[in-house]
């Protein structure tokens, strides 16, 4: 059994006004929404900057790939700054960071532009999020656990979707570097008000205070993943799902052109919007679901992701072998379903064997080695495409992404049935919240 976490260390800060939790988890999702919208307009309008900039197939893929090849290198010292600082000024600063690069990512004109403000820059913004909010959430929440953290993620969704529609809107009648300025504008203008509305309550001190300081305990935090074995496989799970959803963000669009010659508003909209759609349903189910369930069955929350992922196999290789556009929205929304009903726990399952005071520094690694592996996904299907050529490589290429899903699903269960028993921490009821 882990090491038992107290109720102390469970409730927030008493001063915070009532409700204060859920108005701190609007701000997120907002915050959320540009994260993941700003990443996405890029896949929207892939195809007029290959026009306007001339570059390969491939080359758009590496863009892709070291922006998620970034992310990872920079989230072990993201997960030290969410354990050690004030995670509500950490937020606010990645936000503004990361909004700035996509506001400036509208003046590049080449390849190298590109990948130093949409890849690095942007990424670099990006990384300090997860770590600092999925705990400040966490930390507000305890009965509404995996609820609050599957509404976050639905902003996700919503995200994308619009940016889907929005973003090839604007394109379409401004140029696609006017959807890179409107989007970078409104994060912000988000950003500034994060400065007066987001607040955060301190991490009360654990028992050893030499837990604090030193190299030796900050690597003993960024480790925890690896001590675990239950996290270990769960990371397994998350890499699987990133290593997907990576090359689907930034390919979809293209891969809906592929099956059927259609204007960019619709390609772009489409392929966010058959799928985000479906999965924002599936994390709105399983979020209260899984909560429900998990007090009378701990196991719950693994089994659900286990069922969900195995069952996206089967979506994901129809979307990818699909004949024409119907079926292919069919496999997008089915697969977005399952990837909805995994996604609503991917944190309340990790917060489950995971410490309070090392949460920030588990989303931290485990988002690094998803990122590693999933940061080579847009560029393998760039090259998919300049093997098999513009008819077939990104069917080809999505089909087989259906593999990660399997061995994902493989992980979670092994987690299960071997391990989690063992590493499941004992909470308390925790008397009131805020």
């Amino acid at each position: 059994m882990n090491t038992v976490v107290t109720a102390q260390e469970q409730s927030p800060n008493r001063a915070f006004r009532p409700f204060y939790k859920w108005e701190l988890l609007f701000w997120l999702c907002l915050a959320f929404f540009f994260h993941q919208g700003d990443r996405a307009i890029f896949g929207v309008v892939i195809s007029e900057i290959r026009q306007e900039l001339g570059l390969t197939d491939s080359q758009l893929g590496l863009v892709g790939s070291v922006l998620f090849l970034t992310l990872a290198l920079a989230m072990p010292f993201a997960g030290i700054a969410g354990d050690r600082l004030r995670k509500n000024w950490i937020i606010t600063g990645s936000l503004i960071f990361w909004s700035t690069a996509t506001l400036l990512t509208g003046c590049v004109h080449g390849l190298l532009g590109l990948i130093l403000l949409r890849s690095v820059a942007t990424a670099g913004g990006e990384a300090f999020y997860a770590p600092a909010a999925y705990p400040l959430m966490a930390k507000f929440h305890q009965r509404t656990r995996a609820l609050s953290l599957s509404l976050h993620q639905g902003a996700l969704y919503i995200g994308v979707m619009t940016s889907g529609f929005l973003g090839g809107w604007i394109a379409q009648q401004w140029g696609w570097r006017s959807a890179f300025y409107a989007f970078g504008s409104c994060g912000i203008l988000l950003g500034v008000v994060f400065v007066f509305r987001l607040k955060d309550s301190p991490d009360p001190p654990p028992a050893d205070a030499s837990q604090t300081s030193g190299v030796r305990a900050q690597l003993q935090a960024l480790g925890v993943v690896f001590r675990i074995p239950t996290a270990m496989m769960l990371a397994v799970g998350l890499t699987a799902i990133v290593f997907v959803n990576n090359g689907f963000i930034v390919w979809a669009p293209e891969f809906l052109r592929e099956k059927q010659d259609l204007p960019l508003v619709l390609a772009g909209g489409y392929s966010m919007f058959w799928h985000h759609l479906p999965a924002l349903i599936g994390i709105s189910i399983g979020g209260p679901l899984s909560d429900w369930l998990v007090l009378r069955r701990p196991t719950a929350r693994l089994e659900l992701q286990a069922v969900a992922m195995a069952l996206g196999v089967p979506s994901i290789l129809l979307m990818g072998l699909a004949p024409n556009l119907t079926i292919a929205c069919v496999g997008l929304a089915l697969f977005g379903w399952f990837r909805g009903l995994y996604e609503s726990n991917t944190h309340a399952a990790m917060f489950s064997v995971i410490e309070h005071r090392y949460r920030a520094s588990a989303v931290a690694i485990t988002v690094m080695l998803a990122f590693l592996v999933g940061s080579t996904s847009p560029w393998l299907l760039g090259k998919c495409r300049d093997w098999f050529g513009m008819e077939h490589g990104l069917s080809y290429g999505f089909a087989s992404l259906a593999l990660a899903y399997l061995i994902g699903a493989a992980a979670v269960t092994t987690a299960r049935l071997a391990f989690f028993h063992r590493d499941q921490l004992t909470e308390p009821e925790v008397p009131a919240e805020i």
